[in-house]
């Protein structure tokens, strides 16, 4: 009987061991991803007074409110992307987000908004497939042409963002949009971020 537990007892410190040995390499894994992404869009992330000019900024969707409104986050980076466009550096837009998404039409909102607070619709160009930041990224470059541009996002996203269109072949800078939102908001976002990024990694490598 004292073998049995005794060997039970073994079995548990291997697995234990090999789980610390697991969850250590997936750390360094996911640690150095990010690393990379923020290395990447090195230099090439500012606010809007430091922004170089670009023909087109671009803005990827995030989720509406039930009443079809920006919430904070998409909010957040129209505000910026009108910001550029009254100071002259970006003479066009392109929304790039999911016009069937679970939380309504992120295009649509987008619109909307922008057309509200006095954006001319003429210089609004709009991607409905734009599913995910690499889609938004090599989309707006195979479907639109685009080769030079600004893309705007919170401070966890731009980096990955700038990385990702940087990959897809656009000249892409990186300027960090505004967030009123709630702390429990930034923390899931910082995770869901720093999970992200082995991911963007492996797209970059294997595109």
């Amino acid at each position: 009987m004292a073998d049995e537990h005794s060997g039970k007892r073994r079995r548990l410190r291997r697995i234990a061991r090999a789980g610390l040995v697991l969850a250590g390499g997936l750390t360094l894994v996911t640690a150095g991803a990010n690393i990379a992404m923020w290395t990447l869009s090195s230099g090439h992330r500012s606010d809007v007074a430091a922004a170089p000019n670009a023909p087109v900024v671009i803005i990827p969707g995030a989720r509406v409110a039930p009443d079809g409104t920006p919430m904070a986050y998409l909010r957040g980076r129209l505000d910026v992307a009108i910001e550029l466009v009254d100071a002259g550096k970006v003479g066009e837009i392109l929304l790039s987000g999911d016009a069937g998404g679970s939380s309504g039409d992120e295009i649509a909102s987008m619109t909307r908004y922008l057309h509200d607070n006095g954006i001319d619709p003429a210089i609004v160009r709009s991607d409905g497939a734009g599913l995910s930041t690499r889609e938004t990224c090599e989309r707006a470059r195979s479907m639109f042409g685009i080769d030079r541009a600004i893309i705007v996002s919170q401070y966890q996203h731009l980096p990955r963002a700038v990385a990702l269109c940087r990959a897809a072949g656009i000249e892409a800078d990186g300027v960090v949009a505004y967030c009123e939102c709630r702390q429990v908001t930034e923390a899931r976002n910082n995770v869901r971020e720093w999970l992200a990024a082995p991911k963007a990694v492996a797209e970059m490598i294997l595109r």
